[in-house]
């Protein structure tokens, strides 16, 4: 489990086919230092486990579903990852809980710069919504972010300069696709009251 709280960026310097799967290696400098084989690490907010390591640099193995329903299908040399680590018993919770299971992509639809960081417009898809609320969290990309506002079929963020600095949203533009995880807490809930009814 992650808190959607970025602790570097990578950049991917490999992609190799796996036949339906790829195998993706990544360069951030003394991030992967603590890692071994078999570490879970969110990628973009994609839980994905280490395939092997150095204290720079860390492969991951996407298999063909991980590629079909996330942004990695867009995955390219050069573009920059957001990385988290999991967090312990004993972490800062400084997001919310993010799971690392996205549960779609998306497309930014606009970025609007405004005195002091960024508004970013993204689509929603209809199903979603139910789990989305104004000033609710979301994760995008794996990161934390609050929802400012909720529209028909569209939701906005506002982005502070620190997020921009430290993640790879400062990349985004129209047209960006990005995964998108929805609070893990409305769907407990909402399980929990369909569960119940049918008992």
């Amino acid at each position: 489990m992650f808190t959607g709280i970025i602790q570097s960026t990578g950049e991917i310097v490999s992609i190799e086919s796996r036949g339906d799967a790829l195998s993706m290696r990544l360069k951030s400098p003394g991030f992967f230092k603590n890692c071994k084989l078999g570490d879970s690490v969110a990628n973009d907010g994609v839980c994905l486990s280490v395939e092997s390591c150095t204290e720079d640099e860390a492969t991951f193995c996407l298999m063909h579903q991980t590629v079909e329903n996330t942004a990695f299908k867009q995955a390219a040399v050069g573009k920059l990852v957001n990385l988290e680590l999991p967090c312990r018993a004993d972490s800062f919770m400084g997001g919310h809980f993010v799971m690392g299971h996205v549960d779609c992509i998306t497309e930014v639809i606009k970025v609007t710069p405004r005195e002091t960081g960024v508004e970013v417009d993204l689509k929603m898809p209809a199903d979603l919504k139910r789990y989305i609320i104004r000033r609710g969290s979301i994760s995008l990309n794996g990161i934390s972010l609050t929802v400012a506002e909720k529209f028909e079929d569209s939701i906005r963020v506002c982005i502070i300069p620190e997020t921009l600095a430290r993640t790879n949203l400062r990349n985004w533009v129209a047209g960006t696709i990005v995964n998108v995880e929805v609070d893990m807490l409305g769907k407990y809930i909402e399980n929990y009251l369909k569960e119940r009814d049918l008992a």
